[in-house]
């Protein structure tokens, strides 16, 4: 009874970081972008460019995993890291208020400082991300792991949930001081969540321990220029260029609307920011309900595969093509119901698609494959956001279209995007990859899908 209650204990800390993470995302995808598009009237291509950045400073992950292996500070290869990574992403958001602002005064200055500071928070993520990875592995057993990572992901949807209901409650509408008086809270939940989280759950390394460790970290670094070995694999794997090709299709479909959800609200149908801060949770939920119920599925049918990610790709763009007949007739009934089925099948989506990514690695590669498909992850989202905010300003800034119109246009993009994501898919093989047998969705790829997790 004792261990069992010590390891819910340790299974709740170790979540409890990600409530500083769901909080941050929420006000860059839901408030930051919402306010600086819609009530100051900023070029969206400016708006997500700007958010973009962080993404593609994503492959530092792999930096600071070097460097917090092979340098430990006081016998600690993950504590510090994480904490240094969650102060420093957090404090970026005390002066985004300002920055909002003064690009809303059309300052050059202000832009600038934007991008710096979404800079540094796309450092402090990928630091804080993989020193809370890599915390998990080494606190846990295999046979804890599935059970910890499933409550650590579940808490990761929920945190943003909570965390759009607290913003619609602190910001109903927009005010410079409401907007700096929730900005100023973020270092507090992100550093007292991580705090209480991790301090003192790590074994400190000491003596023969920590020269071990070391040397042992420095004996498997990975040698060469790893993007010319990752170009050198695509090149020649068709298999492996086709995957590759599928997760960015994908990702960049599915989030092509992420900033400009919640300015759609605002455009089309005049919703105020406490409005439209409910459509996060609406499709987080679809999303989470997704993901369980395959990962109940999964325990009872074995089930290929590529043909869960192809349902999720398809009834993802159902989803979209809803959002998109909503937009175009501006009935606001059908909006909800659009968001709740696109984040139905993305959940769904998830399950195959990081099964298959899985799947489509190497033995004594793995490292190489899984860092291939979080590049075409992280690029996908990174596209995705500028695109989608050049969309916004050829479409509607400029005059072409009515809103109504130009958000159907972006929507039917979006689905267009994850039929031919589902076409690509379809002829990708496992078999063909390597020589093992046609992949199955087992109850254990469920939990390594919520693992690595994904569309989220």
């Amino acid at each position: 009874m004792t261990s069992i209650f010590g390891l819910v204990v340790k299974t709740f800390r170790l979540a409890l970081p990600k409530l500083g993470v769901g909080w941050m995302f929420a006000l860059l995808t839901i408030n930051f972008n919402r306010i600086t598009i819609y009530e100051l009237n900023i070029a969206a291509v400016a708006v997500t460019s700007m958010l973009a950045v962080h993404y593609f400073l994503s492959p530092f992950q792999v930096i600071a995993g070097r460097v917090a292996d092979q340098h430990p500070i006081g016998g600690l290869r993950r504590t510090p890291y994480l904490l240094f990574g969650t102060v420093l992403s957090s404090i970026v958001f005390l002066p985004l208020p300002w920055v909002a602002q003064a690009m809303g005064e059309g300052s050059v200055v202000g832009f600038s400082v934007g991008v710096i500071l979404i800079a540094l928070f796309g450092i402090g993520t990928a630091v804080m991300g993989d020193a809370h990875h890599a915390l998990i592995a080494e606190v846990t057993t295999p046979r804890q792991r599935g059970a910890v990572i499933s409550v650590v992901w579940t808490f990761t949807i929920l945190s943003s949930i909570i965390a759009a209901g607290v913003m619609s409650a602190l910001m109903p509408e927009y005010t410079q001081a409401a907007m700096q008086r929730m900005y100023n809270l973020t270092p507090i939940i992100a550093i007292v969540s991580a705090v209480l989280g991790v301090i003192g759950l790590e074994k400190r390394l000491t003596g023969g321990e920590l020269t071990a460790a070391i040397e042992k970290a420095r004996s498997l670094a990975p040698q060469g220029n790893i993007v010319s070995s990752s170009v050198q694999v695509l090149r020649n794997n068709r298999q492996a260029w086709g995957m590759f090709a599928f997760i960015f299709i994908s990702i960049m479909s599915i989030f092509l609307q992420d900033a400009l959800l919640e300015p759609f609200g605002g455009e089309v149908f005049g919703l105020t920011p406490a409005e439209t801060n409910q459509f996060q949770p609406t499709w987080g939920g679809g999303v989470l309900l997704g993901m369980m119920a395959m990962g109940i599925a999964s325990t009872m049918l074995n089930v290929s595969k590529r043909n869960i990610a192809i349902v999720g790709c398809i009834g993802t763009a159902l989803g979209m093509a809803g959002l998109a007949t909503a937009a175009l007739t501006e009935q606001l009934s059908g909006v909800h119901p659009a968001l709740f089925v696109m984040g139905l099948f993305t959940g769904i989506f998830n399950v195959g698609a990081l099964s298959m990514m899985m799947d489509m690695t190497i033995e004594g590669a793995t490292g190489l494959y899984m860092g291939l498909w979080g590049m075409a992850q992280a690029l996908g989202n990174g596209i995705a956001l500028v695109f989608g905010g050049a969309l916004h300003t050829g479409l509607i800034e400029t005059g072409l279209l009515l809103p109504n119109t130009a958000y159907s246009v972006i929507f039917m993009i979006e689905a267009a995007g994850m039929v031919t994501a589902a076409a690509v898919v379809w002829h990708l093989s496992v078999k063909q990859f390597h020589s093992l047998a046609e992949g199955r969705v087992t109850s254990e790829d469920t939990l390594r899908v919520m693992e690595a997790g994904l569309a989220t």
